[in-house]
């Protein structure tokens, strides 16, 4: 039994280290195994959108913390065509799914389009209940000042840009 842990554990470290999009990497102190990773995550279907997430993870443990923090900027060119491939529906779309432990907990963003605001919304979420709550975060990203703004009474009709 404590072979397998140990095989799971070693198979966690080296495929966390295969994580590409890591920006931060900050130790929770010197008797920890825990770290908070920071990543860097661009919208696929609005490349003018980066989000950078932290979150916990444990080395050693089989599953990790279901804590999380978003937070989602313009970074570049944000067009009428983008918003117009989007998922429009209320639940909105996954943009990013990490798996957090072997016991099926996961952590997912969705992007979510607030059509009144016009704003981009960035929900991270744990998808396994913790302490009695499921654990999210979110960001927003205002349409304002973009490609993509329409004024209050403008068709919402979509240019092909």
């Amino acid at each position: 039994m404590w072979k397998k842990r140990i095989l799971a554990s070693m198979a966690v470290l080296v495929l966390s280290g295969c994580d590409n999009n890591e920006v931060g990497d900050v130790s929770l102190g010197l008797f920890t195994t825990k770290d908070i990773k920071i990543e860097v995550l661009t919208d696929p279907l609005v490349p003018g959108v980066t989000c950078h997430m932290s979150n916990v993870v444990a080395n050693l443990n089989l599953a990790d913390p279901s804590d999380m923090s978003i937070s989602c900027r313009q970074t570049g060119e944000i067009t009428p065509a983008m918003i117009a491939g989007i998922d429009r529906s209320k639940s909105g779309d996954i943009v990013f799914k990490k798996s957090k432990s072997i016991f099926l907990k996961s952590l997912k963003i969705r992007r979510i389009y607030d059509e009144q605001s016009q704003s981009l919304l960035y929900l991270a979420y744990s998808t396994k209940e913790t302490s009695g709550s499921y654990k999210h975060a979110m960001s927003t990203v205002p349409l304002w000042g973009t490609l993509a703004y329409r004024q209050p009474g403008e068709s919402s009709a979509v240019s092909s840009e």
